[in-house]
């Protein structure tokens, strides 16, 4: 069995009245969870479009729903403080009875960084500031009075003294397909690795080295829950089909010079879930015998509540 998810880019024309609806879908229609990047502004450089900020969306998703989990995909750490993050995972997780999923990552989007002030240093000094992000994370997880000689994320007799739902503090869930850090990182402290628009030729690759790297720690693969973000295009037909491809390639400007066709085909290459009901049903069962556990789908079209309802009728009871 695969659940399925509805997942949100925040900064990409994401509304309260938006957020709203899409949570009120998420809870109504069965599926699985709700997720949201963490973002300051559109990543598709469109900086006109609305941007709801992270942790207030999350709270107000903590107390509209009662069984969906919720989470981050992901909190970047070159502009988000662990220790700050740590500490809204908890009010969080409690405020939802355990729902949440704390999800962290090393920062990556360069215009994002350079506009609002925040260094983006190469990539082997994020990956060490992020590695140093989880040690702390899970320090503080402990209820503990802790200090912590780092780098970059230092603690000196630090503790945050606050009750969390679980008995090791929130779930975390890390992304990426990073074979060298990013992998190593999940097999030690992740609950859950997810990995982004792959094939599945290049999924099963993956998965394969990030069990090469619990062995290599002495941890049991299985122990990591599994998940895939992906966008989607799904259409009763091929005319429904042609037109959400529309619809999304107005919405993703690198998408607008295609033909509606070239969209489908593209993005089917990709790894994203595209075409009729039977044939994305058949792509997700294909995803669950290797051992996906999760399918985010990526909802560019944040109104098309339609495409929501009919993923969830038709599909949902069938994967």
């Amino acid at each position: 069995m695969v659940k399925l998810a509805i997942m949100i880019e925040g900064q990409e024309g994401l509304t309260w009245e938006r957020w709203f609806r899409l949570v009120d879908a998420a809870e109504n229609l069965g599926y699985d969870s709700i997720w949201r990047s963490d973002h300051l502004f559109s990543v598709m450089g469109e900086t006109q479009r609305e941007t709801l900020a992270l942790v207030p969306s999350l709270a107000a998703a903590a107390m509209r729903t009662n069984r969906v989990e919720f989470g981050t995909l992901v909190s970047p750490t070159t502009f988000r403080h662990p220790v700050h993050l740590a500490m809204e995972a908890v009010t969080l997780d409690t405020l939802s009875n355990g729902r949440y999923w704390h999800g962290l990552g090393a920062g990556w989007n360069e215009a994002e960084h350079q506009s609002f002030g925040f260094p983006l240093p190469p990539l082997k000094e994020r990956m060490d500031r992020f590695e140093e992000a989880l040690k702390v994370t899970r320090l503080l997880r402990s209820g503990e009075t802790v200090s912590f000689d780092g780098e970059h994320f230092p603690l000196d007799n630090a503790r945050t003294a606050m009750t969390a739902s679980r008995e090791n503090g929130p779930r975390m869930i890390i992304g990426g397909k990073g074979e060298k850090r990013t992998l190593p990182l999940v097999a030690e402290y992740a609950d859950e690795w997810n990995a982004t628009t792959i094939t599945r030729d290049e999924y099963a690759r993956v998965a394969a080295v990030l069990k090469s790297h619990c062995d290599a720690v002495g941890r049991d693969f299985s122990t990591i829950q599994r998940s895939l973000m992906t966008g989607h295009i799904v259409g009763r037909d091929q005319a429904d089909l042609r037109e959400r491809a529309r619809r999304v390639q107005q919405i993703i400007p690198a998408l607008r010079d295609l033909s509606p066709d070239d969209v489908i085909a593209r993005n089917r290459e990709r790894g994203w879930m595209v075409g009729t009901v039977d044939e994305v049903t058949e792509e997700i069962r294909a995803r669950g015998e290797q051992g996906i556990d999760r399918i985010m789908l990526q909802t560019f079209d944040q109104d098309d509540m339609d495409a929501l309802q009919l993923i969830a009728e038709e599909i949902i009871p069938n994967v």
